[in-house]
């Protein structure tokens, strides 16, 4: 009896934990098995029980261009507990083939459990259904990201600009942004042009009315002649879709779903230059004026003057070289130096370039410098074009003369006779008496007055080390009271965020004080320091992950969108969570 009874508990035990073991459940999900290479999937990772540590795939074939998103499920039906907990990416194939994703891991229980690899097939690109309740086909007909180029027919270093601009309809909303593909302007000298802030304007795409921003702008000047591809720019675009769903008070219900839009490739046609170029052209193409200028025109020998060649206009300044000056073999020249005030816009290069030689004249005497011949192309007229400056005359007032002698038969002369000049003041001598007197004995030395001005530099250097040092640690002291108070208004800022998560317009003015007041107290920045560019060279300086400053960046863009448009209540919450865990993450690294 006693066996039987100690049989039972074993095997109950021993159910009970088998149970409990196979009763976790972590598996792999995905929206298709079969797509194409312009479509995207979406990828769950499902648990029925809370877990830690979790980790995914590395997705090889894919790019990820949304997630992970977290979502929990706890139900009680009939008195039994129902949980599940779901990590969920969108990722889009890289190009076509077989593919599995990899087993992902999640710590449950002080147990690791694993995912089962799942394969996907990549197939051509597929033609989407014309639904229009379909939000991906919705996405698709509403966003368009367009290169619009001002010149496709350029000369050879003649410049042309590329404006990309994301186009979409009033119908749907954008939130993050992000560029995934950037293009490579070979053959092509390129400067890309700053956009501080993302605006959104209102314009039109294919007859209708559309919202769109400029994404990027770039000048581009060709380097070699015919035909040259510029290659498409990709963007990863979080798109809010409307649905026939409408919540409690009969708001219209959003849908968020990632797409990739590209700006296709293009195609340049360079044409080169005539072929009667002149002898002195140097490959300066556009519109431009030569001047020469010196800072004087009178001076005496062995004196210094600066005489500057000055190219300005509208063109190829900083891709062709100035001419050389030429001077009387009397004028000292000395290599220039280069100066240049070159401003870039979407219209080009704009401004001068210069050359500033130091000429020395060595003999009395009048030298002219000769006019500068300078050759350009311009676009305009299709021709070479040649200009002069205008001549410069220099007078050179005292100074030694330059004479010749022609004609001299040194075997007839019988000597040489060399010009001295006589003066009495040409020579002095030591005088051998002096006429020094003896002072009389003073009673300075060594008295208190003596000793006192000795004593006074060492007195007052050790009042300025003292002096400097005590500034030093008020301005430290201010610089901390002002990183603790940055640091406590982040916090408020993120609080009052929290808080104005239903009131989306006050929800990013307070995320945005947020995330400035968090920087201000790591770097110090101001208000109007708070651009993209200088964030990302801080934050990489400091070394954060690559990801964290995204992240970040995505944010700062995020609440520029929210100004112009509205943002989904999806969006807000996931703003507020990223908000939360990468200034944790950065303020970990730093």
């Amino acid at each position: 009896m006693k066996i039987k009874i100690i049989l039972l508990i074993f095997f109950t035990y021993y159910s009970s934990v088998y149970s409990q073991d196979q009763g976790v459940s972590f598996i792999t999900e995905v929206s298709k098995k079969k797509l194409g290479v312009n479509e995207n999937v979406r990828v769950d990772f499902k648990m029925n029980k809370d877990g830690d540590n979790f980790e995914a795939p590395s997705f090889d074939g894919f790019r990820v261009v949304g997630g992970p998103n977290q979502s929990v499920s706890n139900m009680w039906i009939n008195g039994k507990r129902t949980f599940s907990k779901t990590y969920s990416y969108f990722i889009t194939p890289i190009k076509k083939g077989s593919y599995s994703i990899g087993q992902a891991k999640i710590e449950i229980d002080s147990k690791i459990y694993k995912t089962i690899p799942v394969k996907i097939t990549v197939s051509e690109s597929v033609n989407i259904n014309k639904d229009p309740n379909d939000a991906s086909y919705v996405a698709n007909e509403n966003l368009h990201l367009v290169a619009e180029i001002s010149n496709i027919k350029p000369y050879l270093n003649q410049g042309f600009s590329v404006v990309y601009k994301l186009y979409f309809s009033p119908q749907i909303n954008v939130t993050n942004v992000g560029e995934i593909e950037s293009p490579e302007f070979n053959n092509f000298w390129s400067n890309n042009i700053k956009i501080p802030r993302l605006q959104i304007e209102r314009g039109s795409f294919k007859g209708e009315s559309y919202n769109y921003v400029i994404w990027k702008k770039i000048v581009l000047y060709p380097q070699k002649s015919g035909k040259l591809n510029i290659l498409p720019l990709s963007l990863d675009v979080s798109v809010d879709v409307p649905t026939n769903k409408r919540d409690f008070f009969g708001n219209r219900i959003y849908t968020q779903l990632p797409k990739t839009v590209t700006a296709g490739k293009r195609e340049i046609n360079v044409s080169d230059l005539p072929e009667n170029a002149p002898e002195n052209f140097s490959g300066a193409v556009g519109e431009f004026e030569v001047e020469l200028t010196s800072t004087k025109t009178e001076l005496n020998a062995s004196e210094s003057l600066q005489a500057t060649l000055k190219v300005t206009g509208k063109g190829n300044l900083k891709l062709f070289s100035l001419p050389n000056l030429e001077v009387p073999s009397s004028l000292e020249k000395y290599d220039p130096e280069y100066k240049e005030n070159v401003k870039t816009n979407i219209a080009g290069m704009s401004g001068n370039i210069a050359n500033t030689y130091t000429l020395v004249p060595q003999f009395k005497g009048k030298y002219p410098i000769s006019p500068v011949e300078f050759v350009y192309f311009n676009p305009k007229s299709k021709s070479y074009e040649t200009i002069f400056s205008k001549e410069i005359l220099i007078n050179v007032l005292e100074g030694p003369s330059s004479y010749s002698q022609n004609n001299i038969d040194l075997k007839s002369s019988n000597s040489i006779t060399n010009e001295i000049s006589n003066s009495k003041n040409e020579f002095k001598f030591i005088k051998t008496k002096p006429g020094l007197t003896l002072l009389k004995k003073s009673n300075f030395i060594y008295s208190m007055t003596f000793y006192l001005l000795l004593l006074f530099p060492v007195a007052l250097i050790i009042l300025v080390l003292l002096f400097f040092k005590s500034k030093k640690h008020s301005l430290s002291e201010i610089k901390d009271y002002k990183s603790r108070r940055a640091n406590n208004l982040a916090k408020k800022y993120l609080l009052e965020s929290k808080i104005s998560l239903e009131k989306k317009d006050v929800f990013y003015i307070a995320l945005e004080k947020a995330l400035h007041n968090f920087l201000k107290s790591k770097f110090l920045i101001e208000t109007s320091e708070f651009n993209k560019d200088k964030i990302t060279r801080l934050l990489s300086e400091k070394n954060i992950k690559k990801e964290s400053i995204e992240l970040f960046i995505n944010l700062i863009e995020n609440c520029e969108f929210a100004r112009f448009t509205p943002a989904s209540d999806v969006a807000v919450n996931n703003d507020y969570k990223n908000a939360v865990k990468v200034i944790s993450e950065i303020d970990k690294q730093i």
